[in-house]
């Protein structure tokens, strides 16, 4: 298995109507390699995320994790209503374009799962491959409502252990993490705050486009459009994606594959073995 110290970074540069902004990325497995997997993150995450999966994945494939604008050691944009899909979208447009590949498999949690269904959902989509971690084409507003709960606060911290025990509470639908990958978690989801104190590691302007549409979101249009092979992940015990959408995703669009894990809400973290497992084997990549 790789280990972490091989990741590469890379960063390009993406275009807003208030200028261009920087792009990071994490690159692992070789360069040219058949198989390419790009994994993009939820709403306050980032690229590190991946890191556990990334390194199983990468023994016989070319994997990528962005940082998504206004996350990590991605730019934060000018202009906050700039945070929103069709950034999001066009953003991830210009990294495919940049790896320089015809086709790659997409990995997404919660909002890096909607980004890659719209991708996906594109005439002559590049996607081969669509895996979404526990999100579908309906939202609950309920759901909604609970992450803006917490995104609206913009947290101080005075030690990464206090980042540590937020996370551990925020994120304890993630399931049973070690704690080597709760350490992880905190130790790339914290930045300097400009007061000496630590902050999480996003724009907390990220909250204002998602705090004026506090409501359920229906995007069965656009999952019908989905033609690739996709599987669904989902965590049992979460609230955002339904089981009853589940069952809907099996019978319509692309008739996701699916996969559920016990004692995991919203979302899986992608890190225990079973998880990987469970994505290694759905893409057929040697182990």
């Amino acid at each position: 298995m790789a280990s972490v110290s091989t990741a590469r970074a890379g960063r390009f540069l993406g275009l807003s109507e208030a200028g261009f902004h920087g792009v990071s990325y994490l690159e692992w497995g070789p360069a040219t390699a058949d198989r390419v997997i790009l994994c993009v993150h939820g709403l306050t995450r980032n690229a590190r995320d991946f890191e556990f999966l990334a390194e199983a994945l990468s023994q016989s494939a070319r994997v990528i994790a962005v940082d998504v604008v206004g996350r990590g050691g991605s730019d934060w944009l000018a202009d906050p209503n700039g945070y929103a899909y069709r950034q999001y979208v066009a953003d991830m447009t210009a990294l495919i374009a940049r790896l320089n590949v015809p086709r790659l498999d997409w990995i997404g949690t919660s909002m890096g799962g909607l980004i890659g269904m719209m991708i996906a959902a594109s005439a002559n989509s590049p996607i081969e491959r669509l895996i979404l971690n526990d999100i579908g084409p309906f939202i609950p507003k309920a759901a909604l409502q609970r992450i803006a709960d917490y995104l609206g606060i913009e947290n101080k911290f005075s030690t990464i252990g206090a980042v540590e025990q937020y996370l551990r509470k925020v994120h304890a639908p993630f399931g049973a993490l070690t704690d080597a990958q709760w350490s992880h978690l905190a130790k790339y989801g914290h930045r300097p705050g400009s007061d000496g104190s630590l902050a999480l590691n996003y724009d907390p302007r990220i909250s204002e486009n998602v705090l004026k549409s506090v409501e359920d979101i229906d995007l069965w249009w656009l999952w019908d459009k989905i033609r690739c092979p996709t599987l669904v992940l989902r965590g049992v015990d979460s609230d955002l994606l339904l089981p009853e959408t589940l069952d809907q995703m099996r019978k319509r669009g692309p008739g996701a594959d699916t996969i559920e894990f016990p004692g995991v809400g919203h979302a899986p973290s992608l890190m225990a073995e079973n998880q990987i497992s469970a994505i290694r084997d759905w893409l057929k990549l040697e182990r």
